[in-house]
């Protein structure tokens, strides 16, 4: 009997690995990148006068930009591709942030850091990670999803400590140059891994059945895509249950929390760089828990998944104001952890609802949807920073938030299918 020699094939890791890798990446450095006004608000309003609202009108707009160019960006990687909007998109960031340490005025970082940077973090924003998927992934969607997800605490985690550290030692123009250089330094890998299609390497996507069809991008105007899916998705109760919700979850997060927790623990004796180690123990927790929201979304209905994601943020929202105010470590650590896991865990469980209820587009519809979360999140920026502004202390916005999170829990558990006219 004759014995083969030959060893067994390797099998090699699939393409779309790699491409979701290259994404988390990006989306690591648009979360980091978007979330470095947390730390600028103390810094500039030492050294120019303004106050907490103009400043936070600044981040406002960034938010709102970063939501609202999210569905025109998802149209345009589906006629121009992921590649070459990721790319533009991250030398818009680098611009806006080195030009902030030339600004003598306040319009200036109303238009460096809240135009320039909400635009370019914008189309970098969750979409991009909805789109991902989509093309290169049938099998394991949701758990990427996750993964990809995770990446916006994953940037929160490795930027912000550094740039509070760097905010109160070199000083705060060389944090806003640092951003610029890490925007740049992932353009390459962008250029040179990430394609727009498994077909243009030779393959199908994650899970695809052998022979499955290539869904030809859309020759259509971005902006007449947009604005139709809107149209269509519009006229659904799902979406407006969906939108309503995720705007509580804005502001609730980016805008409440991103923006104003650093602030607020300085208001009680915090370090700077300590509060900022603070929000990146919520990132490190978030990833846990955005990764375990994608996994459950491929088992659970997703909608009871947001409900008990928004009730236990708008609990632990009430009881930090006397966190803050009893400033013991042990219980304020509990509550950090607690939200962290709550924290970015609502995006996959939405994205699965846009894609199961409008199909292949969906990824638009989420980027509506997204729109919405950043609108929440401006509104809660601007609100908080004129609540410190005139009544001395952060305590209603945070009772706020956490009474409108309780809404969002009802809101999700509403929803149903779409009657589409």
């Amino acid at each position: 009997m004759t014995v083969s020699t030959t060893a067994p094939a390797r099998r090699r890791l699939h393409r779309a690995w790699f491409v979701a890798a290259v994404a988390f990446v990006a989306i690591l450095g648009a979360a980091g990148f978007r979330a470095t006004p947390g730390v600028l608000i103390t810094p500039l309003r030492e050294e120019f006068g303004w106050s907490a609202g103009t400043i936070s009108l600044a981040v406002s707009i960034n938010l709102v930009l970063y939501g609202l160019t999210a569905p025109f960006a998802a149209a345009l990687m589906d006629r121009f591709g992921m590649r070459r909007v990721v790319a533009l998109a991250l030398l818009l960031i680098a611009v806006g942030s080195g030009l902030t340490v030339l600004m003598t005025a306040s319009w200036q970082l109303l238009l460096f850091w809240g135009v320039l940077v909400g635009l370019g973090t914008g189309s970098m924003a969750l979409v991009f990670a909805a789109t991902v998927v989509d093309r290169w992934f049938v099998r394991h969607r949701g758990l990427v999803t996750g993964v990809l997800t995770a990446g916006g605490a994953t940037g929160q985690l490795v930027f912000l400590p550094v740039l509070a550290q760097l905010a109160e030692g070199p000083g705060w123009r060389f944090a806003s140059l640092t951003v610029a250089a890490a925007a740049l330094a992932v353009v390459p890998f962008v250029w040179w891994l990430l394609r727009d299609h498994p077909e243009d390497v030779g393959t199908t996507a994650l899970g695809a059945e052998p022979g499955a069809v290539r869904t030809e991008p859309s020759k259509a105007n971005a902006a007449v895509r947009a604005i139709g899916v809107l149209v269509m998705a519009a006229r659904t109760r799902p979406f407006w249950l969906l939108a309503g919700g995720f705007a509580i979850c804005g502001a609730s997060t980016n805008g409440l929390v991103g923006t104003h927790f650093i602030p607020a623990a300085h208001d009680h004796g915090m370090a700077a760089p300590v509060a900022a180690g603070l929000l990146a123990v919520i990132g490190i927790f978030d990833i846990a828990g955005t990764i375990a929201s994608g996994w459950l979304s491929d088992k659970i209905d997703p909608k009871v998944l947001l409900g008990v994601y928004y009730g236990l943020r708008g609990l632990s929202l009430m009881v930090l104001p006397s966190l803050f105010a009893a400033t013991t470590e042990p219980s304020m650590l509990i509550f950090i952890i607690f939200y962290g896991l709550d924290w970015v865990a609502t995006v996959p469980p939405t994205v699965a609802l846009c894609r199961r209820i409008y199909g292949a587009d969906g990824a638009v519809v989420f980027g509506w949807v997204f729109g919405s979360h950043q609108v929440g999140a401006a509104i809660a920026a601007v609100g908080a920073g004129l609540t410190r502004d005139h009544l001395g202390a952060y305590d209603l916005a945070w009772y706020a938030a956490g009474a409108l999170c309780l809404v969002a829990a009802g809101m999700s558990l509403a929803i149903g299918h779409a009657r589409r006219r």
